[in-house]
């Protein structure tokens, strides 16, 4: 399993590297066959209160499925950094214990025998605290751009794959009119899927 950290905006320490390591180690034992595991730490200025520490674990299986867990925590001393850590990874397990879940429920019903998508097709956008429209105005700013490869899959495939990386909406091509499309999740429950005219 291959393990890349890095960081954004501080230095990545021997001690933290080990520390992130070992917790990442034990991924393997409970979904064997990880191929890649890409961590990113941060930590992010706010214009309210404290600065944030951010842990973003995304692991990749050999068969091609992707989870991915962010965690977000208000700097109160140095060890926040490694509680992200700690919560990203608790996360990334609730995770797989889903994925295992779905993938033996779908084998037992034989729904479909396609692997999810190879790619994160999607990104959350940061959370910004953005102070009163009377006391400042945020310029306009694109703060990342990511080119995505659209793989063919069907919609159910598709909330499979948003449920699993734990997003808001995903962009996906549908196989069945090989066009793109955009799902995401309704605030009143539910997903819609935005079709191009």
């Amino acid at each position: 399993m291959e393990i890349k950290i890095h960081g954004h905006d501080m230095k990545i320490s021997d001690e933290l590297d080990d520390y992130t390591r070992a917790k990442i180690d034990k991924l393997d034992r409970y979904l064997p066959n990880i191929s890649h595991v890409g961590v990113e730490l941060s930590i992010q200025k706010t214009h309210r209160g404290g600065d944030m520490a951010i842990a973003q674990i995304t692991i990749q299986h050999s068969r091609g499925a992707i989870l991915r867990a962010e965690e977000k925590l208000t700097i109160e001393n140095r060890n926040t950094i490694r509680v992200a850590i700690a919560k990203a990874v608790d996360k990334l397990y609730r995770q797989i214990d889903r994925f295992k879940g779905k993938r033996k429920s779908k084998r037992l019903h034989d729904k479909y025998s396609a692997t999810v998508a190879e790619l994160d097709l999607a990104e959350d956008l940061p959370d910004f605290d953005i102070p009163d429209a009377e006391d400042y105005q945020m310029p306009v700013e694109i703060f990342r751009r990511k080119h995505v490869e659209l793989i063919p899959m069907n919609e159910e495939e598709a909330i499979e794959q948003m449920e699993l990386l734990d997003h808001n909406f995903y962009m996906f091509m549908n196989s069945e009119t090989q066009k793109a499309n955009v799902l995401y999740r309704r605030d009143n429950g539910g997903y819609g899927i935005l079709v191009p005219q």
